[in-house]
């Protein structure tokens, strides 16, 4: 019911969204709902930090930008995270009915318990399983969280666990 994946260090930056988002885009070509969020990063140059938008499965028209300009030379975290709370609440109210659940990572925020923990708990109890990057930082805080019962997959596995999935709900 809840699957990880993780990258090697070697990952090019932005490949785990990358593998969602191509991900997301195939499950729900299957005809079955799926729930969750995708990160797309927008590169703005060598010398700027990319730009970063979640969007909201089913809401694809109402991208939620979770970055914030800081400015040149600052070192401080970037992300909004009230801006990332706006989008865990639209996926709360959009995951009703769904059959598998997506969602970019279990980050920094998701381990002091915000962003998208909640979601991922209202997911399992409501049996949608939920797929998420688990980035090498946070793993810890993932199983603290996960308690035992998340599956470590390969991403090579990806689909076919998804498939798995949709077809056991079906």
């Amino acid at each position: 019911m809840l699957a990880w994946f993780g990258l090697d260090d070697t990952a090019s930056p932005g490949e785990a969204d990358r593998l969602l988002a191509d991900l997301a885009q195939d499950m729900a070509a299957t005809g079955h709902r799926v729930a969750g969020a995708i990160q797309i990063n927008r590169d703005l140059g060598a010398d700027c930090a990319c730009d970063m938008d979640l969007i909201v499965l089913g809401d694809e028209t109402n991208p939620i930008r979770i970055s914030q300009s800081l400015g040149g030379g600052s070192s401080g975290c970037r992300l909004d995270t009230g801006a990332l709370e706006l989008a865990a609440a639209r996926l709360q109210a959009r995951m009703d009915g769904a059959a598998l659940m997506i969602l970019p990572k279990f980050g920094r925020q998701e381990a002091v318990g915000r962003g998208f923990r909640d979601v991922i708990g209202q997911a399992m109890l409501q049996g949608i399983p939920v797929l998420l990057h688990v980035p090498r930082q946070q793993r810890q805080a993932f199983q603290d969280f996960a308690q035992g019962m998340a599956t470590r997959l390969q991403p090579a596995d990806l689909v076919t666990w998804c498939h798995r999935q949709l077809t056991e709900a079906a």
